[in-house]
């Protein structure tokens, strides 16, 4: 265990050969040492993680323990022997998607392949509709990822993904209820940015520089949610 990461560990959950599986605290990692931690990694993707440890982040709502570990051990194993993350990343996925599909997800939400999948049959809650009318939800991530793109994580909105419906912002029901102001304050300035024209990769770059600000000053969350229409 790294001395300095040391918050960030909740729990072992198993070993796999040499390699220790933990729970950690994403909402710690994303404060204090990587903004752009997602719901798990490894070494070689993220350097301050140990060789020999696989991190899954602490998980709200629905189980996808077992999902996360069988892409991280093909991910790790590839990137060990030289292969490139992006490279690594596509055979992972697959080794996810084999076991997503084992789970039933896609089934029960398409009636077994009778119906297509629908965006709106994720939806846990509305969390607010705003003046202007943008709906923001809290969604199924689980399902979202078994049914509709394995790598979504923490929110997302319709400017950026063409299963999201329109005028809708979604944030992932596994962020904890601590954590979610600051993934909903990314998704709105950056779906405003893309609405006034701005190319994503400068929009995420501009969100991510306001969430980690914020995550560093609490105090200011409320009012810049209100400059991007909250309340």
């Amino acid at each position: 265990m790294a001395a300095d990461l040391k918050p960030a560990y909740i729990e072992e959950l198993d070993e796999r050969g040499d390699l220790k599986v933990w729970i950690v605290d994403g909402a710690y990692i994303r404060s204090h040492v990587d903004e752009e931690f997602v719901n798990f990694g490894q070494h070689y993707r993220y350097t301050y993680i140990p060789i020999n440890e696989l991190w899954i982040d602490r998980e709200a709502e629905h189980d996808e323990r077992r999902f996360f570990i069988d892409h991280l051990l093909v991910e790790h194993r590839l990137m060990a022997a030289g292969m490139p993350y992006q490279q690594a990343l596509p055979k992972a996925d697959q080794a996810e998607r084999r076991e997503r599909r084992r789970s039933g997800d896609m089934s029960s939400m398409t009636n077994h392949g009778q119906n297509l999948p629908d965006g709106k049959d994720v939806h846990e809650r509305l969390w607010q509709k705003l003046k202007t009318g943008i709906s923001v939800y809290i969604v199924n991530g689980r399902l979202v990822r078994s049914v509709f793109d394995i790598d979504f994580t923490e929110g997302g909105h319709d400017y950026v993904y063409e299963f999201v419906p329109e005028n809708e912002v979604w944030i992932d029901d596994a962020i904890v209820e601590a954590e979610r102001g600051y993934v909903l304050l990314h998704e709105l300035h950056e779906r405003n940015r893309m609405a006034k024209g701005v190319p994503y990769d400068t929009a995420h770059a501009e969100s991510s520089r306001l969430e980690y600000h914020c995550r560093h000053h609490p105090d200011e969350l409320h009012d810049k949610l209100v400059d991007e229409g909250w309340g």
